[in-house]
C-alpha cells in the first residue's frame, strides 16, 4: 500500500460556477511504466455543501494492470475490479482481472478547497497515447458532478472534462547503449594512447641503454689498446738493453 496524504487549499470558486476541474498530476507518464504515482486533484465548487465521495473510473479499453490507493486520513478507498474477455500481458504473465474504479468515501472536502487522491498505478498500457479517468463527485446535499466529458482537438471547451493522463514514448534503450559504446570506445582509445606512450618511452629508454653500453664498450676497447701499446713498448725497451 502506497503512503499518501490529503492536501486541501483554496481554489477561489463562485457559487454554482465551475472555475476548476479535476486534473491529474503529473499530466503525462511514460508508456508501459511499471510503477507510476498519479494524483487526482478534486476541487469543491459548490458553496454550502461538502464533497463526501469521489469515484474515479479506471480505463478498461486500455487497462492498467493494478492500482494501490494511497492512505488518506479520514477517507476509505475501495478498488472495484472487472474481468476482461481478453487478458492483458504483464511481467507476471496474462492478467484478466484489472481495476475498473477506485472509490473514496468517509472524508469531506469543504467548499472552496480541494482534495488530492493518489494511486500507485502498476503496469501502464503501451498501446495508447492517453488515458481518460472519468470521475463522479458526490456532495452531501445529494448533488453529483460528473467529470466525464472529452474534449475534441480544435473543438470548443467542455464544461466538465474528464481528467486525462498523456502517455509519452518510453526512453529509447538504443540511445543508452550507444552512449555506453562511445564511452567504451573513448576509454579504449585512451588506453591505446597510454599503451603507445608506454611503448615509445620503453623504446626510448632501450635506445638510451644501448648508446650507453656502446660508449662503455668503446672506452674499454681504448683502455685495452693503450695497455697493449704500453706493454709492447716496455718489451721493446728491455730487448734493446740486453743487446
Amino acid at each position: 500500500m502506497a503512503a499518501g496524504m490529503i492536501v486541501v487549499g483554496v481554489v477561489g470558486v463562485c457559487a454554482g460556477v465551475a472555475s476548476a476541474h479535476v486534473t491529474t498530476d503529473p499530466e503525462s507518464a511514460p508508456k508501459g511504466a511499471g510503477d507510476q504515482t498519479i494524483t487526482f486533484r478534486v476541487p469543491n465548487e459548490i458553496d454550502g455543501a461538502n464533497t463526501i465521495k469521489v469515484r474515479i473510473q479506471m480505463p478498461t479499453d486500455h487497462p492498467i494492470a493494478a492500482v494501490d490507493p494511497a492512505t488518506m486520513p479520514g477517507w476509505t478507498a475501495t478498488v472495484q475490479m472487472t474481468h476482461l474477455a481478453t487478458p492483458i500481458q504483464t511481467d507476471d504473465g496474462p492478467k484478466s482481472d484489472v481495476p475498473s474504479e477506485v472509490d473514496w468515501t468517509g472524508g469531506t472536502i469543504p467548499p472552496g478547497e480541494f482534495g488530492q487522491f493518489t494511486v500507485l498505478a502498476m503496469g501502464l498500457p503501451s498501446d495508447t497515447d492517453s488515458l481518460t479517468f472519468k470521475t463522479i463527485q458526490t456532495y452531501d446535499n445529494g448533488q453529483e458532478v460528473a467529470w466525464i466529458e472529452t474534449e475534441t482537438p480544435g473543438g470548443p471547451p467542455v464544461s466538465n472534462p474528464a481528467p486525462v493522463l498523456t502517455l509519452t514514448a518510453a526512453a529509447d534503450a538504443t540511445t543508452g547503449d550507444t552512449s555506453t559504446s562511445v564511452a567504451v570506445a573513448t576509454t579504449t582509445s585512451a588506453a591505446n594512447q597510454v599503451a603507445v606512450a608506454t611503448t615509445t618511452t620503453a623504446s626510448s629508454d632501450s635506445s638510451k641503454g644501448l648508446a650507453i653500453a656502446g660508449i662503455v664498450i668503446g672506452a674499454v676497447g681504448v683502455a685495452l689498446a693503450i695497455a697493449a701499446l704500453i706493454f709492447a713498448r716496455s718489451k721493446s725497451s728491455g730487448s734493446a738493453r740486453e743487446s
